[in-house]
């Protein structure tokens, strides 16, 4: 019995992220804890550190380090709105359901988040200020009202009498005058109001209507700005006359959005006008978190928190402004000066093709692939257009996910529809926060005659998939492309991609098994060359991970490579760790969420993971299996999460060109040796900067430079 081991399950609390793993402990002995899961959304918090980080590199130029600090505000904004949301949702239910890698119940993962986004605001709070001293260097400034002469404090005033207080819409509460409805992220200012005979009443006034300037520029101080809603804060008196200002504040709630579109659907009204109530529905959702700029009286925080029904713990006071969007315009009025900025990157012409000729020739002639944002998108909005006019094209079936706002995609297809072909076009209206415009475009498709469906019950398409067919001497031809990101023009010039774009037979034929499905309301049961979940991903992966770990336990090579967004999914974590154990060499580049612990000695030490965050969005997903002769690639729309691999519709293709294959493996290597924008995760769960023991490797910059030599030669 003394010599038995057993295997216990632990549950730790460390640095910030929630770590669950195995214990191996021999009875009678020590427990060593081998932590091997973290937990997803405290992963993710970490990922937005990493953009934090990104605002504080004084390595990247001032107004790209401004953009980052957007963009950190702008991710947690989302995060409460989505996955607290969610979390909150969760909690409501009667079991308090657990997560299954850390064994964390909602309310658990609910109290970790508000520790470790506290942390982080503080130091979010310290990073702004810095930064707009730096801003403050280049002749611009935010002002407070306190630094500024008298001249100009009159200036505003008049200002804020002229322009501002008669487009207000002030709000004093009562029983007879309830709270007003307040909008997802709007910034107000509330006071505490005394009256002459001492009695208190709460005031609210929204600042943020759209019809004044948020920035408001102070004459003969040129790059001197105050703030809208500081500009009405500081004269909140004349907006709330006849009272005392006891206290005030700004305030701003985020609400809930994570809404099941499916759960909620009526029968009376077609799907498209569903998700335009959804949407409305969405509006009105209970707001999960209050932020707040002045220790003000607790009972003005007390009150709003009520009215909104937000637990107190979900209440954060900070330092900085509550809408970081003004950046933008600071920006502008420093572009005069590049240094301010990261230099010009330009998507170059793709080397494998000759843009002057018709792209459709050279496709059916060999494989080509495109590099986004290095290479340009051009090239296959240019074979879209030539099938949209060629006589031998029969048909263009297409998935939809997210489009830019002026969208080429949806011209071409329309153009397609009226030239007489089959447009058939599944356009995906769950697309989390493009769902308007995405509605928009189907009404554009529609009305030109496209067929427009869209999607599955309970499965979002996430697929990027483009089918052309062409009847050529009797046979039918098709041009498939396969791509990792969205067929989004503006995208595709900040996001890092790849688009495969191959005549080969048996991947046409297969893709149009999908599109016949989908047409159908199903998905792909059974696939030989593409990957498709929900029922022919997830499965695959893992026999090839099987596959791998045979070939390691029989003494030989087991190699895995992996470049995805985030991994959580936690059949393929466990896979992993069983390869790692087995001695299966495993590289991955895990952008953002990673719930899999590196480096544990006799667990994941054969596991290497880095996360690249950078000038551009690490967005491509790459799987490689094997290595020699027997290796597998493929690329794909799909990430390795639950909602990846069983819930959605994702397909990935295998990449059969040898050329093709040794480009992607040169890529991933190199990702794999980043030590500029890498962070290496330790067995800890914390990230650090790949060391500089070698010569700088910055590989979003490197591949712009390789497309930019091969244009040249």
């Amino acid at each position: 019995m003394s010599s038995r081991m057993a295997y216990i399950f632990i549950m730790c609390y460390n640095g910030g992220s929630v770590i669950f793993g195995v214990t191996n402990q021999k009875f009678g002995r020590g427990v060593i804890v081998k932590k091997l899961y973290q937990n997803r959304e405290l992963s993710w918090l970490r990922f937005n550190e990493r953009v934090l980080e990104e605002a504080e590199d004084e390595r990247n130029p001032l107004c790209e380090r401004l953009t980052f600090m957007s963009i950190y505000q702008t991710n947690l904004d989302e995060f409460f709105m989505v996955r607290v949301g969610s979390l909150h949702d969760q909690m409501l239910l009667e079991d308090d359901p657990k997560e299954n890698k850390t064994n964390m119940s909602a309310s658990k993962q609910l109290e970790a988040i508000r520790d470790r986004v506290r942390e982080l605001g503080i130091r979010k709070d310290e990073s702004y200020h810095r930064l707009m001293k730096e801003v403050e260097k280049k002749g611009v400034k935010i002002a407070q009202f306190s630094e500024l002469a008298e001249e100009e404090g009159q200036f505003l005033h008049d200002y804020f009498q002229r322009e501002i207080l008669p487009l207000l819409s002030p709000y004093t509460i009562s029983k007879k005058r309830p709270f007003p409805f307040i909008k997802n992220k709007e910034i107000c200012a509330t006071a505490l109001l005394e009256t002459k005979s001492g009695k208190n009443r709460y005031g609210i006034v929204p600042c943020s209507n759209g019809m004044f300037s948020r920035l408001i520029e102070i004459p003969n101080n040129r790059g001197t700005y105050m703030l809208a809603e500081e500009l009405i804060l500081h004269f909140l008196g004349e907006v709330f006359t006849g009272y005392n200002i006891a206290s005030k504040s700004l305030v701003r709630v985020t609400r809930n959005a994570d809404i099941d579109a499916d759960k909620v659907y009526d029968e009376e009204l077609n799907y498209r006008d569903h998700m335009a109530e959804v949407i409305k529905l969405r509006r009105k959702l209970e707001p999960v978190r209050l932020e707040y700029t002045r220790d003000i009286d607790k009972k003005i925080v007390k009150s709003v928190a009520n009215f909104f029904k937000i637990d107190k713990e979900m209440i954060f006071l900070t330092n900085a402004p509550l809408d970081m969007s003004f950046v933008f315009d600071i920006e502008d009025s420093l572009r005069h000066d590049k240094e301010n900025f990261f230099e010009k990157k330009v998507p170059q012409k793709p080397a494998c093709l000759d843009i002057s000729k018709p792209i459709l020739p050279q496709v059916l002639e060999k494989d080509k692939l495109l590099s986004y944002p290095y290479e340009s998108i051009n090239p296959f909005l240019k074979m879209l257009k030539e099938a949209a006019n060629n006589p031998n094209v029969v048909s263009i079936k297409m998935t939809l996910y997210r489009l830019a706002k002026q969208s080429e995609v949806v011209s071409a297809l329309v153009d397609a529809a009226e030239n007489g072909k089959e447009v058939d076009v599944l356009v995906e209206l769950k697309a989390r926060f493009d769902e308007e415009n995405n509605i928009g475009w189907s009404r554009t498709l529609e009305n030109a005659g496209c067929n427009v469906i869209y999607g599955l019950d309970g499965l979002k398409v996430h697929s990027k998939l483009c089918l052309i067919t062409m009847k050529q001497d009797k046979e039918v031809v098709y041009v498939t492309q396969i791509g990792t990101g969205n067929y989004n023009e503006k995208t595709a010039r900040l996001y890092t991609d790849l688009s495969l774009m191959t005549a080969d037979q048996k991947i046409g034929a297969e893709a149009a098994r999908v599109f016949n499905a989908l047409s159908m309301g199903d998905v792909m049961k059974r696939t030989e060359h593409l990957l498709v979940a929900p029922k022919c991903l997830q499965n695959k992966v893992i026999d090839k991970i099987d596959r791998e770990i045979q070939i390691a336990k029989d003494g030989g090579e087991g190699y895995i490579g992996v470049k995805i967004n985030s991994l959580t999914d936690k059949k393929i974590i466990d896979r992993l760790i069983e390869a790692s154990r087995a001695g299966v060499k495993v590289d991955m580049v895990v952008r953002g969420i990673c719930c899999l612990i590196p480096g544990i000695k006799d667990e994941t030490e054969n596991i290497r993971i880095i996360s690249i965050v950078g000038r551009f969005l690490e967005h491509s997903r790459i799987y490689i299996f094997g290595k020699g002769e027997r290796e597998e690639m493929y690329i794909g729309s799909a990430d390795f999460m639950t909602r990846n691999t069983v819930r959605r519709v994702e397909v990935a293709t295998p990449i059969y060109d040898p050329d093709i294959k040794n480009r992607l493996r040169d890529m991933f290597n190199l990702l794999m040796s980043d030590n500029v924008k890498a962070r290496e995760m330790g067995k800890d769960g914390n990230y650090t900067y790949v060391e500089h023991a070698k010569p700088a490797v910055n590989a979003q910059e490197t591949f712009y430079e390789e497309a930019y030599k091969a244009v040249e030669s």
